[in-house]
């Protein structure tokens, strides 16, 4: 079986916003690779300069399809607008009426 080659689309500074789009892509059927300096992300957990940056890698093939999905998130594609309502519904669904 051949691995798949894997190229940078991007480089964050921290684990959070990685993770965040790592979770993005691959709900989109991305799978993705963060790579960190091992001292930044495990022995000092750094978030700021050289020892904080995470680059999120793709596989190649995926590559153009992974810009499109970065780009439509930079855009806002992905964001929750002020008219949708998020809240949670009247009434949930496991709820019991306890009298």
């Amino acid at each position: 079986m051949v691995e798949p080659s894997y190229e940078v689309l991007t480089s964050l500074y921290g684990d959070f916003p990685a993770e965040i789009l790592r979770g993005l892509f691959e709900a989109q059927g991305i799978p993705v690779v963060l790579s960190q300096e091992g001292v930044g992300r495990y022995a000092y957990a750094v978030n700021v300069g050289p020892l904080g940056k995470v680059d999120l890698l793709v596989p190649r093939e995926l590559l153009a399809e992974a810009r499109k999905v970065l780009d439509a998130y930079e855009a806002g594609a992905f964001a929750a607008n002020d008219e949708q309502d998020i809240g949670y519904p009247e009434e949930l669904p496991y709820e019991e009426d306890q009298d």
